[in-house]
């Protein structure tokens, strides 16, 4: 089948996609994230997935970069700490433009990375996808089986970039306190 598949970073498309193309599934990539910033750590981060994309040989699409769209649908969660209720406006959001895109590319299915990263929860975001795919929403835990740790086995094997803060400048301001 082949699936468009919302990315976040490298580390976290390493392990994703690759157990998409694992399965036997068609990945079209699709970075989408006007959450990161600053823009420098947005092309640390888009070099990586760049750099899986020909590693596992999956087409990536570069969704415009609007950061300033982000921050104004989230200002009054700005006060939120990581995990509160920003993040679940946050996959939402880029969900729904993942879903937009979905039938642009000619994939009969969505997913995203996020569910990978041990922060996440799963349950959440499958929730949302769901509700805004339905049945077009692959439900996923790619953590799942150590997807995270054969993921970081990856990033290091290809000398990836390794951030460390989700990409969002509030979660970056937490992190530096």
């Amino acid at each position: 089948m082949k699936i468009l598949l919302h990315v976040c970073c490298g580390i976290c498309a390493a392990g994703a996609a690759k157990t998409l193309i694992d399965e036997g599934h068609e990945v079209i990539g699709y970075f989408y994230n006007p959450n990161i910033q600053p823009e420098d750590e947005y092309n640390r981060r888009l070099e990586a997935v760049q750099k899986i994309s020909k590693e596992l040989d999956f087409h990536l699409i570069l969704a415009p970069y609007k950061p300033q769209d982000w921050l104004d649908k989230t200002k009054l969660f700005a006060n939120e700490p990581e995990g509160g209720n920003r993040c679940p406006l946050c996959f939402r959001i880029r969900l729904e433009t993942t879903y937009q895109f979905l039938n642009d590319c000619g994939a009969a299915a969505f997913t995203t990375t996020l569910t990978i990263g041990p922060q996440k929860s799963a349950a959440i975001i499958n929730k949302i996808g769901y509700e805004i795919g339905g049945n077009k929403f692959l439900q996923r835990d790619f953590k799942k089986r150590d997807g995270f740790k054969k993921a970081t086995d990856l990033a290091r094997q290809w000398g990836l970039y390794r951030q460390n803060y989700c990409g969002c400048i509030y979660s970056m301001r937490q992190d530096t306190k």
